[in-house]
């Protein structure tokens, strides 16, 4: 609309002495109402605390505004965070109906007092003291400082309010020019519904700025301040409507607008122009699983800096392509599930700890439960055996090859655990019996007894320690089933630990925010060249990128699913809960570490499909996050230091295999060659006494190996049921190796593995693996 003059309006306000007046007012008013000696004093005494006020103050209202949340781009809006809906605008950014109305309706001598207005407050007295209604007395500056400076005393219906308001309104009016305290009063005043100044009114109820409103409209939202909550416009239309021709007329009276006008625009029916936008309740505007993360991190780890009042703007890691590829891999996968599945991805760049990615669940407003960081939870879900990564890298800090020999036996009696004496004796996932194996290829199938084995003989203790010096936060306790994962963590936790190991062992995250700027554009937190811990040796976090690798790329490896078609290396773990109630997949490369859950929310009785795997969202996601470049390897580390020797006869840890992935097409599995001494049996002893195994049966020892290295092993009877079975004899051009367990011309075991060995000419024999997950 065309610039409009507000009627006799100066641009500056003559200042006038008149706190003298006031004082005087102050000692008439007093001994009207009162009689008595030190009545002018106590007066007096009502504003002698607010001589040294800093009026200045005031000028905030035109300045604040929200603290803003951004993705990593800085121009992607995350969120919004006030205590009140305010969006201050200039004076030229306000229609001229707005200010026209406001000062016909509220102050029609405005532009004549100098803070109060004596005329006003006769004419109120008579229309009260008369009975004709009741008529308020304040004008637009005692308003306005009512609204900010006295906004503790808002409630305080007394004459010492009263008379304290009309000082600082003097005070104000000697500060500031009439156009300044006006735009401050717009910028301030409740409209209701939340809405606090014109413009947040403006789009509030019209959905355009306060420059655009009509008259029809800037009439409408004047009227609602006199009673925010009976003249909304959306609960109380009639009564709004009643209040905006009221202002029509008055702004009539006052010269602002003809007859014509006034008229055309009362017959305007207000809920044909409403158009109304709902503001978000708590700010956040997109990806709120991340967004409600990155909020409650600042509120809980940034005390000194006041997010709903500080005007702050939040820069995050989130990389809103990243963020969109993530969702969709969930969405995609849980389309193959029951509809009470959810699914949470959390994924973290390994040289930053930036968090890239995060989807906590499907519909955050139905549900406000974050299954990525387990906010809602009871610290998260179960992950499975994804924990057993943390049992492998405390078993090389404590000097352990990952070649080393554990009973992998199932079923199993454990000593010193609930299994087989209050627990029925553990199994590993259908219940396929594994032999003894290295702990790596181990790891590969996901043996559950064979890691229970290893974290007690490490001590649960240690591996509880590891695993908290790798970022988990959950509060563990020292159970047997502590490798399993049968305890609750977070996603979050999970993709961040991963990301170290990915890393070569340097803890920096999870880091969700980069920087944030105060109000004034002064940059108050920066993580934009992180700071990492080194937690573990780059030596460990190598051989456990070598161990699990093969979860991926060996030929029995339970996450083949997560296979790149650029070969690119990743190092990864499978997980699956009790009666697949949840299902998980962790994986690192150099690039990006994701950790990834689905489940029933409400951990009900919903179970997932068996052999259910949740790899090929890793590999969708990190295929489409990684794009055309090239495979990266790991960086390249030293062999940690191993004591070769290590055994433990309680928890049948012992002797050494050289099998090795790296060189697949030889020797698999090939044991011993460390001057180890096994004893095989015709059960499934796996070489120790299993005098405490719930599937022992004798302990009829047929040979003992007394193997060393370029000698003959010892043959032996190799028809157990599943266990090491005696090696026969081989040749394959190095002399006498063992080999690997289960037989060397298809002997299988107990859940239906054959390993494949070297006859006398090297061929090699058939290969069948039970393909369990665990």
């Amino acid at each position: 609309m065309a610039s409009r003059s507000v009627k006799n309006r100066p641009s500056t306000k003559k200042k006038h002495p008149v706190v003298g007046l006031l004082y005087i007012l102050i000692a008439l008013i007093a001994a009207v109402a009162v009689t008595g000696v030190g009545i002018y004093a106590m007066g007096a005494s009502w504003i002698g605390d607010l001589e040294d006020t800093d009026i200045t103050v005031v000028e905030q209202s035109n300045t604040a505004r929200p603290s803003e949340m951004y993705a990593a781009d800085g121009t992607t809006l995350l969120a919004r965070f006030q205590l009140e809906f305010r969006e201050p605008v200039k004076y030229d950014a306000i229609s001229d109906y707005v200010k026209e109305a406001t000062v016909a309706t509220e102050d029609e001598r405005f532009y004549e007092h100098s803070g109060y207005d004596l005329m006003g407050i006769a004419r109120a007295a008579v229309v009260t003291l008369t009975g004709m209604g009741r008529e308020g007395a304040s004008t637009i500056t005692q308003q306005f400082v009512r609204n900010t400076i006295l906004s503790e005393e808002m409630n305080d219906i007394s004459l010492k309010r009263k008379i304290r308001e009309m000082y600082l309104a003097v005070k104000v009016e000697e500060a500031y020019s009439k156009d300044a305290i006006l735009l401050m009063y717009l910028n301030t005043i409740n409209y209701g519904a939340g809405a606090y100044g014109i413009e947040a009114a403006s789009q509030r109820y019209f959905s355009k700025h306060a420059s655009d409103l009509t008259l029809t409209e800037a009439a409408t939202l004047v009227g609602i301040p006199q009673s925010p909550t009976n003249n909304n416009p959306l609960d109380y239309p009639q009564t709004c409507q009643d209040r905006r021709d009221l202002v029509l007329n008055r702004m009539y009276e006052n010269g602002y607008i003809t007859e014509a006008e006034r008229d055309e625009a009362q017959a305007v029916p207000l809920v044909d122009i409403l158009n109304p936008t709902e503001p978000s309740v708590d700010g956040i505007v997109a990806y709120p699983y991340f967004t409600s993360y990155v909020r409650d991190l600042v509120i809980q780890d940034y005390a000194d800096i006041n997010l709903f009042t500080g005007g702050l703007k939040i820069i995050t890691s989130l990389d809103v392509s990243a963020q969109e590829m993530a969702e969709k891999a969930v969405a995609d996968k849980k389309a193959s599930f029951d509809e009470s599945i959810s699914g949470a991805l959390v994924a973290i760049e390994p040289s930053t700890g930036y968090v890239k990615a995060l989807v906590g669940g499907e519909d955050y407003y139905a549900n406000q439960t974050n299954l990525a960081t387990g906010s809602g939870t009871d610290g998260g879900r179960p992950c499975g055996s994804t924990f057993k990564t943390f049992t492998l890298v405390t078993a090389l800090e404590n000097k352990i090859s990952p070649q080393t020999m554990v009973d992998c036996g199932s079923p199993a009696s454990i000593p010193e655990t609930e299994y087989g004496t209050t627990e029925p004796p553990l199994q590993n996932i259908d219940n396929i019996n594994y032999g003894t194996r290295s702990i790596q290829r181990a790891f590969a199938v996901s043996s559950n007894t064979g890691f229970v084995r290893l974290q007690m003989a490490l001590g649960t203790d240690k591996v509880i320690e590891m695993a908290q010096r790798l970022g988990i936060t959950s509060d563990l306790q020292p159970y047997a089933s502590l490798t399993l994962g049968q305890q609750n963590v977070t996603m979050l936790d999970m993709a961040n630990a991963y990301s170290i190991i990915g890393n070569g062992g340097t803890k920096y995250g999870p880091t969700p925010i980069v920087e944030i700027y105060d109000h004034v554009g002064n940059l108050v937190v920066d993580n934009t060249e992180p700071q990492g811990e080194r937690v573990i040796s780059q030596e460990i976090a190598h051989a456990a990128q070598d161990v699990m690798k093969t979860v991926v790329n060996s030929y029995e490896g339970t996450g083949y699913e997560a296979a790149m078609a650029n070969g690119q290396e990743i190092a990864a773990k499978t997980g699956t809960s009790t009666n697949y109630k949840d299902i998980t997949f962790c994986g690192t490369t150099p690039k990006i570490a994701v950790g990834v859950w689905f489940g029933d929310p409400a951990g009900g009785d919903v179970t997932l499909p068996a052999h259910a795997t949740c790899a090929d969202v890793f590999r969708n996601f990190v295929t489409e996050y990684q794009g055309d470049a090239a495979p990266e390897p790991f960086p390249d580390a030293a062999d940690p230091e191993y004591d070769l020797t290590y055994s433990n006869s309680t928890y049948h840890i012992g002797g050494y295999s050289q099998w090795d992935y790296s060189n697949m097409n030889n020797n698999y599995g090939y044991s011993s060659g460390n001057n180890a001494t096994t004893t095989e049996d015709d059960d499934t002893d796996n070489g120790y006494d299993t005098s405490d195994d719930a599937n022992a049966a004798t302990t009829d020892t047929s040979s003992t190996g007394g193997q060393t290295d370029g000698g003959t092993a010892a043959t032996g009877d190799a028809t157990g049921d599943g266990g090491a079975a005696a090696p026969g004899t081989a040749t394959d051009g190095s002399g006498g190796e063992a080999l690997p367990p289960g037989g060397g011309t298809g002997a299988t075991d107990g859940g239906g593995a054959t390993d494949g060995g070297s006859d006398n000419s090297g061929a090699a024999a058939a290969s069948v693996d039970g393909g369990a997950v665990g």
